[in-house]
């Protein structure tokens, strides 16, 4: 499994239920009521830009998202979220991408809105360029999904790719809690295109990141000899 990692930047430490939580967990668990959607800067694929409140999709079950555009190990998972609100959203799911970028350049709104024409998402899209949605789930990871039951309570956390059997099953599970009497259609089958083979790590160009890079150490000082 390949995971992107923001540590250290933010300058928020996890603690509480939330940062209690495990990643992955076999299980369904309470990790505590699900923050609200904080500081956003806009939001896509709403009406008219309406924003959403963990309050107002209190009934529903909710996905939260954590991606950014750029992110290989992001858009790999996202075919997965798109089938899932196509087959569930009638019984009950709703699915909110929180955009919070990693790079200068997926600050522009109009980069992510064109970005996610491209990559086919449909479902709301919350602009986070500060952070702030992130800092308020503890967030470290792109892409990192959040399993909201319809009573407003985290029940399950699941940072980078694969694993989309055991979240869909728990989408499902939460359904059935919200309503019994749903009717689910069968399970939904997309591909899953996690590498399985070793992978290099991410490389970027520049003397303060010489590292991942074949060859003799660079100079951290660029005014040096």
């Amino acid at each position: 499994m390949a995971k992107t990692a923001l540590g250290g930047v933010t300058g928020e430490t996890g603690t509480g239920a939330l940062a209690a939580c495990a990643d992955a967990y076999p299980t369904l668990e309470d990790c505590g009521s699900a923050p609200a959607f904080t500081g956003t800067d806009g939001w896509l694929n709403t009406p008219n830009g309406r924003p959403l409140s963990i309050v107002g999709l209190k009934g529903m079950v909710v996905l939260v998202d954590f991606w950014t555009y750029s992110c290989i190990n992001c858009q790999r998972t996202l075919p997965h979220p798109e089938a899932w609100i196509r087959a569930y959203g009638a019984a009950g799911l709703t699915i909110v991408g929180v955009h919070t970028p990693e790079f200068a350049f997926e600050h522009v709104i109009s980069n992510v809105t064109q970005a996610a024409q491209q990559l086919g998402v449909t479902y709301p899209i919350a602009i986070d360029d500060g952070y702030s949605t992130w800092n308020a789930y503890q967030n470290q990871y792109w892409p990192a999904e959040y399993l909201i039951e319809a009573t407003g309570t985290i029940r399950h956390v699941d940072f980078g790719e694969g694993r989309y059997n055991q979240t869909e099953g728990f989408i499902r599970q939460l359904l059935r809690a919200a309503d019994p009497g749903v009717r689910l259609p069968t399970a939904t089958n997309v591909a899953n295109s996690t590498p399985t083979e070793p992978t290099t790590p991410e490389s970027y160009l520049g003397f303060q990141h010489a590292q991942n890079l074949a060859g003799q150490s660079i100079r951290q000082d660029p005014m040096a000899p």
